[in-house]
């Protein structure tokens, strides 16, 4: 009896153990991912809004044209001119910060806050919803484990186009109001084309249409694949840190959780500085077809394509990497804190 027993108890070890951790795993209810991405979407908001500022008017052509109209046409990148551009796009910021600060303030620095909240949560939100929920149906409509990397990239696919479909309205608004510097002096004073984000609302839908809201659209849609190369990296990543980390010594939860934290955020950062720097053009083409500028009466860019071949003729090939310096500033950032807090949060609902 005592031996049966005994055997009884060892046989039942292996099959405890990863039943509890199953259940861990699939612990978290689809509602999870929504408040988790909300959460990490709202911190990152607040906390990368004077660097959104600034990567939004570099990508412009606001602050870019007076200085590139001098240059007529713009010839072949030389070898040495290369070498010149980080340089370039540390001195064009550091350019709008003293502008922004001189002429607006330091509020200047935290203009759009308000559309960027009410953008950044949602759309977090709705993304983290669609990606998270999408690799669990993906799995199983593609029958292959959740970390497979095609399940991964159709869940980032899937979430990037449902975002940027909600929330192109958002960020069409946001971009106007930071683009919204002094449009004419009169007795020594600016003025501005909109009073608050209602205002913009209701100029847009007036003079644009429903359409209006809408603009850069097809852009948002191209940066899915960023979107998709950045959740795919970083699921990789992760990976790799996570199988890292099995071999540690640490036996403190405290310290261990502290590791996973550290080594969540280095996925995420990794991961997006690749991606960035991938994908970027696609960011300038999508500021500039929201901020329809007006060239002789007529829209300047009319479509995505037209907009890159204007930017390319017109500008230079460095023109569709204007505000690079601060992008990376802020995404980087963000992304590190936006998954880490998404996974706390996670973490929190399945525990």
């Amino acid at each position: 009896m005592d031996q049966s027993s005994a055997r009884q108890k060892v046989e039942a070890i292996p099959t405890t153990v990863p039943t509890r951790n199953l259940a861990k795993q699939t612990a978290v209810r689809p509602w999870a991912h929504l408040v988790a991405g909300a959460s990490g979407g709202f911190a990152t908001a607040i906390l990368t809004s004077p660097l959104d500022v600034l990567r939004t008017r570099l990508q412009s052509d606001f602050y870019q044209l007076p200085s590139r109209s001098l240059h007529g046409t713009h010839p072949p990148l030389a070898p040495t001119r290369l070498l010149g551009v980080p340089l370039r796009h540390v001195r064009e910021t550091f350019q709008i910060i003293n502008s922004i600060h001189y002429t607006e303030g330091w509020r200047g620095f935290f203009r759009g806050l308000g559309p960027s909240l009410s953008g950044v949560v949602p759309a977090t939100a709705i993304k983290f919803y669609v990606y998270g929920n999408c690799k669990r149906l993906g799995a199983r409509v593609l029958n292959c484990k959740e970390d497979a990397a095609v399940v991964h990239a159709q869940a980032a696919i899937a979430a990037g186009i449902a975002t940027a479909t909600a929330t192109n309205p958002i960020w069409l608004i946001k971009t106007r109001l930071q683009l919204d510097a002094s449009r004419a002096e009169s007795a020594g004073a600016t003025t501005r084309r909109y009073k608050n984000s209602l205002d913009c609302v209701r100029q847009v839908l007036k003079q644009e249409g429903v359409g209006g809201l809408y603009r850069g659209l097809s852009a948002s849609y191209l940066g899915t694949l960023e979107t998709a190369l950045h959740l795919v990296l970083y699921e990789r990543f992760k990976l790799l840190y996570t199988r890292s980390l099995e071999g540690s010594s640490v036996q403190n939860d405290t310290a261990r959780g502290l590791i996973n934290w550290v080594s969540t955020s280095g996925a995420a950062g990794s991961a997006k500085l690749a991606a960035v720097l991938i994908a970027y053009p696609h960011e300038v083409v999508r500021t500039r077809l929201r901020q329809a500028p007006i060239e002789n009466g007529v829209l300047k860019y009319t479509g995505l394509v037209q907009c890159f071949r204007s930017i390319w003729q017109q500008e230079g090939p460095l023109a569709l990497y204007g505000g690079l310096t601060p992008h990376m500033m802020r995404s980087v950032p963000s992304a590190m804190i936006t998954l880490g807090v998404y996974e706390f949060v996670l973490s929190l609902a399945g525990s």
